[in-house]
C-alpha cells in the first residue's frame, strides 16, 4: 500500500467521522462537505491503484465513480430516484468486474441461493413501503444481488481475496440501512452503522484494484 493510498484512506476516515457528527447533530453543512470528500477519496484510492491493461480495475473504478455520484444525489431527497439509477449502474460495473475475474456462467448456483433468499426477504420487507418506487427498487435489489453473487463466486474460485470480497458484502449490507432509513423508519441509528459499513466496503473494493 503506497503512501498516497494511506493518506487518502486517512482523509476518508476523518471525513466519515465528520459526516457521522453532522448526521447525529443535524448539521447539514457538515454532511454536504464531508460526504462528497469521503466518496472522492475511495474513487482516488481506486484510481491511483489502477494499472494499464487491467479491465477488472477499470470496471471497479467506474463503479466507484458512479457510487460517488450516487452519494451526492442521495443527499437531496428529490434526487432519490436518480440516485438509485446511478447506484444501479455502479453495481452493473462491479458485476462486470467480477465477470472479468470469473465468467458469469461459472458462478456456482449454491452461492446464489442464500444471497437470493436474503434479497427476497429484504424485498418482501420493503414492499409495503415502496409505493410508486417498487419497480426501480426491485431492479436495484436484483442488481446488488447479482453483484454480491459475483463477488462471492470469485472468492470461492480463488480469484478475489477474502478482504476484498468483504467489501462487496459490506456494500450490500449498508444498502439495507439506506432502505430502512428511506422506506421504513428514518433515524440516525441507520446511518450510525450503515455509513461506516458503506465506506469501509467501498475502500476495500478500491484496494482490490491494486491486489
Amino acid at each position: 500500500m503506497t503512501g498516497n493510498v494511506v493518506a487518502l484512506i486517512a482523509v476518508a476516515v476523518g471525513a466519515v467521522g465528520v459526516l457521522l457528527v453532522g448526521e447525529a447533530k443535524g448539521r447539514r453543512p457538515l454532511v454536504l462537505a464531508a460526504k462528497p470528500l469521503a466518496s472522492a477519496c475511495f474513487v482516488a484510492v481506486g484510481w491511483v491503484s489502477l494499472r494499464d491493461s487491467d479491465p477488472y480495475g477499470a470496471w471497479i473504478v467506474l463503479g466507484l465513480a458512479f457510487s460517488m455520484v450516487g452519494d451526492i444525489l442521495l443527499m437531496f431527497r428529490r434526487a432519490f430516484l436518480a440516485g438509485i439509477g446511478v447506484f444501479l449502474a455502479a453495481h452493473v460495473a462491479y458485476l462486470a468486474a467480477f465477470h472479468v475475474l470469473l465468467p458469469a456462467h461459472d458462478w456456482p448456483l449454491w452461492i446464489a441461493a442464500p444471497v437470493t433468499t436474503t434479497s427476497a426477504f429484504a424485498a418482501a420487507w420493503l414492499w409495503p413501503h415502496l409505493g410508486r418506487l417498487r419497480a426501480p427498487v426491485v431492479a436495484y435489489v436484483a442488481a446488488i444481488t447479482l453483484m454480491l453473487w459475483g463477488a462471492l463466486a470469485a472468492l470461492e474460485a480463488g480469484r478475489l481475496g477474502t478482504v476484498f470480497a468483504a467489501g462487496a458484502v459490506l456494500f450490500y449490507l449498508s444498502d439495507l440501512a439506506v432502505a430502512r432509513d428511506r422506506f421504513v423508519r428514518s433515524g440516525f441509528v441507520n446511518r450510525a452503522w450503515g455509513l461506516p459499513a458503506y465506506y469501509i466496503g467501498q475502500i476495500l473494493l478500491a484496494l482490490s484494484v491494486g491486489r
